[in-house]
């Protein structure tokens, strides 16, 4: 917990405390880098307006760091920017006075859960899916990964994954044709499926996707931004599964 302010210190930190938390505190920017390497924490709860190296300054320096960039940083301050808080790789905006039961479901939030299989990553790009499977990996455990929609269906058919992270314009098979045939075979068809492309996705196109699909823009999500979302995927899957279950009892 990056803030000058004693009073928030206490405050946030008891009630976190009471959650099972351990948090170390620093009252500075300088000292919160320090310590961020010292400790290398789960999460990093950052304020920016602070005297000698603010928060944004803060924040660029841990994602310049490579050994503290894939922390998630949450922003807690008076600022209202946004904006610029994603752009410079925030994992998450709250503004001042944040309620303790709000900072606390941000921060379980942040730890995303393994998946049940193995995350296949289709591209045919190779720095867009090698960078893809650096994230997730470290996130979600074992990444495998696909050039074409062809080479991922023989990887589904080997080995069903428990996530598919997929490009849509890719030569032959693209990704609306993976999906359609994704969808032949009942046991694939609720494979949750994180759409992770560059253009834009227009009404008519959105319906040809699995219903368990998720539409991100590439460059939107950076680094660990990433995990969260496709963590909300996943939490959003399960639910819908449980209440499928309730409903056939």
């Amino acid at each position: 917990m990056i803030d000058d302010d004693p009073t928030v210190h206490d405050l946030m930190a008891r009630s976190l405390a009471r959650e099972g938390f351990e948090v170390v505190v620093a009252s500075g920017g300088a000292e919160g880098l320090r310590k961020a390497r010292e400790v290398r924490p789960a999460a990093i709860t950052l304020d920016v307006f602070m005297p000698g190296m603010d928060g944004w300054g803060v924040l660029n320096e841990l994602k310049a760091d490579p050994e503290l960039a894939e922390i998630p940083v949450i922003l807690v301050t008076i600022s209202d920017d946004r904006k610029r808080a994603c752009l410079l790789g925030a994992a998450e905006f709250l503004q001042k006075p944040v309620e303790p039961e709000r900072l606390l479901a941000v921060l379980q939030r942040c730890q995303p859960d393994r998946v049940a299989g193995p995350v296949l990553v289709v591209d045919d790009d190779a720095a867009s899916r090698d960078l893809a499977a650096r994230v997730l990996r470290k996130h979600f455990g074992e990444v495998i990964e696909a050039g074409d929609g062809r080479t991922a269906l023989e990887c589904v058919a080997r080995r069903k994954p428990g996530l598919i992270v997929l490009d849509l314009t890719m030569p032959g098979m693209n990704g609306f044709d993976f999906i359609a045939a994704l969808r032949q075979v009942e046991d694939w068809r609720e494979i949750p499926i994180a759409v992770l492309t560059a253009r834009e996705v227009n009404a008519e196109e959105r319906k040809r996707l699995s219903p368990a699909a998720r539409i991100l823009r590439k460059g939107d999500f950076p680094g660990v931004a990433l995990a969260h979302e496709i963590a909300d995927l996943l939490r959003g899957c399960q639910m819908v599964r449980h209440k499928l279950l309730e409903e056939s009892h």
